[in-house]
């Protein structure tokens, strides 16, 4: 194999949840471009369609799924239809996500639960289901999106139920990788610093938080979507064989500092 073909995903199957906008987007791009077939998954399906046909156009194969994933239920029907139209699955992105941004006194319960809900026990869900199926297979390759805001805080930018749910999921990643390891199925996350998104709109509407992020960041500027897209192949194809249990970070330096 070459080194090029490493990051090849020709004839696997790929899972992408929250691919109704933004990161979930690119991701679903970025698989089927190395030549994955990609099941997209998220609760808004007209965005759902825009996107497959787009998909379908440059030759993917691909199912829509809506699928609210903090629901077992719907979980469940996810995997089954994956495993009706394919057959299999090898990668899933555990891209879903949500957040709160208000200060942490402030906070109702439900809306902390609510994050926690989608970002954590929706990953777990996903994880566990998906997991099964490759675990039963022997191989499989699971990328969790946290961000660094699992890694350290932001203060600034009050969003305490989105730092707990992300930093919940870099050690969910950690102990289903330990768990999961010698069964054939690696586990690995993706923690992203500012990328503009629907999820981060307003912070890229206004100049002052523009200039925020470009001067805690030791590159200087936001992160390009694009750029998510090496470091997500590298964790879901053979290129990341012997890697699991990482939390890849993608955040121009935001967390050396």
């Amino acid at each position: 194999m070459s080194s090029s073909d490493l990051f090849r995903l020709d004839g696997r199957v790929a899972v992408v949840t929250g691919a109704s906008s933004g990161l979930g987007v690119v991701f679903a791009e970025g698989l089927a471009e190395a030549g994955a077939k990609v099941a997209i998954a998220a609760r808004r399906s007209q965005r759902l369609e825009a996107l497959a046909k787009r998909l379908e156009a440059g030759g993917a194969e691909v199912l829509v799924q809506t699928c609210d994933v903090s629901e077992a239920e719907d979980v469940d029907r996810m995997v089954a239809a994956v495993l009706e139209r394919f057959g299999a699955v090898d990668v899933l992105v555990n891209n879903a996500g949500i957040t709160a941004v208000v200060p942490a006194e402030e906070e109702p319960l439900a809306s902390f639960d609510r994050v926690i809900g989608v970002n954590l026990k929706g990953a777990f869900l996903c994880a566990q289901g998906f997991g099964r199926v490759m675990l039963e297979s022997g191989r499989g390759s699971i990328v969790n999106v946290a961000s660094v805001l699992g890694l350290v805080g932001a203060g600034q930018i009050p969003q305490a139920s989105y730092a707990a749910s992300k930093g919940g999921l870099v050690n969910l990643t950690r102990e289903l990788a330990a768990q999961w390891a010698r069964r054939g199925v690696r586990v690995n996350a993706l923690a992203p610093a500012w990328f503009e998104s629907e999820m981060t709109a307003d912070m890229f509407s206004d100049e002052r938080s523009r200039a925020w992020i470009r001067s805690r960041t030791p590159i200087g500027r936001e992160g390009a979507l694009r750029e998510l897209i090496g470091p997500l192949l590298f964790l879901a194809s053979d290129a990341s064989s012997y890697v699991t249990g990482h939390v890849l970070t993608v955040d121009g330096g935001w967390t050396c500092v």
